[in-house]
């Protein structure tokens, strides 16, 4: 179907099936036309903040406010240039035992595991969009380092790496972080995507994930950038505006496999992405997470790692909640076509390394 076409179709509400996240999506675009007393016509612009933040315990000079760091992987200067410390109010603490307790229907067990932050870069008013390309390369570098450390933590089951953008995100502090929680459990969520690429597999021999990557390529209207690694695209059927998936374009179940030219490859289009979102979507806040297979399952032939990136442009509401489906009010070719359609001028691959 042509993309005229499809828009004409979606005048009208449709349902999408995404077989990965095995969602029905609504995409009804004239739900973004409704009437809405809560509406800003003009998005208040983010506060300016300034390069260094006295009271902020992220900023360089104020280390002790933090607990010992995990890791530091040092600038050309001699400072850092990324931190990863402990999360002061962690969800996951080491263990050495589970303390697992049953009575009737109650289960419980030890929150084992490790929760961490991830300081991006010195400067306390960077976002990722603003920083240059080997910078975010060593954020990458940064997250397969811990990764590969996490998974050998007794009990860890399920890792992931995801980032807070903005207080609608989630966020509590201004400075650039993200975090890695490893936890002793995979979630039902991962647990439902991992049972349905293998049911994929048994029946037609092949990765899922590489499926809808060839499928979504071959189409081309939902595919925001291409490059020699890595594939972006607006998945068919996205849960909201702008949901953007980064794959391998070679089968790779964990991120821990990625490898150091990969990566160089993977922040180009990331700092990309976040730029172009930036500039079409007004600089919303949103999450970006790593979905990668549980450890244990690093050779599975039917999980395939990727970044999300998940604007946070609605809201969820009663339908949502009460049925967990989700409506989104842009369709998917019309998302793509606005991150496509964003100039990227010279310097824009570019950004901050150091301030």
């Amino acid at each position: 179907m042509r993309y005229d076409e499809c828009m004409s179709a979606l005048a009208s509400p449709e349902l999408r099936y995404n077989p990965i996240t095995l969602d029905w999506v609504i995409m009804a675009a004239a739900r973004g036309r409704r009437p809405d007393d809560f509406h800003k016509e003009i998005p208040e612009p983010r506060p300016i903040q300034a390069p260094y933040s006295e009271g902020c315990p992220f900023c360089p000079g104020n280390e002790k406010q933090t607990d010992p760091e995990i890791l530091r992987d040092a600038a050309p200067d001699g400072k850092w240039a990324v931190r990863v410390l402990p999360n002061k109010f962690a969800a996951f603490t080491p263990t050495p035992e589970l303390h697992r307790q049953a009575h009737e229907s109650f289960r419980s067990m030890a929150a084992a595991g490790a929760h961490e932050v991830v300081v991006e870069h010195p400067r306390h008013d960077l976002a990722l969009a603003d920083m240059d390309v080997p910078h975010l390369a060593t954020i990458l570098r940064v997250y397969r380092a811990r990764y590969m450390e996490l998974k050998k933590l007794a009990h860890v089951r399920g890792i992931v790496v995801f980032k807070n953008h903005g207080e609608r995100a989630g966020s509590s502090l201004l400075h650039p972080h993200s975090q890695i929680i490893a936890a002793p459990v995979v979630s039902c969520q991962v647990r439902m995507r991992l049972h349905e690429a293998r049911r994929f597999h048994e029946v037609h021999g092949e990765c899922l994930y590489c499926r809808v990557m060839a499928d979504e390529l071959k189409a081309g209207e939902r595919v925001v950038e291409t490059s020699r690694s890595f594939t972006a695209f607006v998945p068919y059927a996205s849960l909201s505006p702008y949901h953007t998936w980064i794959f391998p374009t070679t089968h790779a179940p964990s991120y821990d496999s990625i490898t150091d030219e990969q990566i160089e490859e993977l922040a180009t289009v990331l700092k990309r992405l976040l730029v172009r979102l930036r500039t079409a979507a007004g600089d919303p806040d949103y999450n970006f997470t790593i979905r990668s297979a549980p450890v244990g399952e690093e050779s599975a032939c039917c999980f395939h790692w990727y970044l999300a990136v998940v604007p946070r442009l609605s809201h969820l509401a009663g339908f949502e909640l009460g049925s967990g489906t989700y409506i989104n009010s842009l369709p998917s070719e019309e998302s793509a076509a606005r991150l496509r359609q964003v100039r990227l001028g010279e310097g824009q691959d570019g950004g901050i390394a150091q301030g």
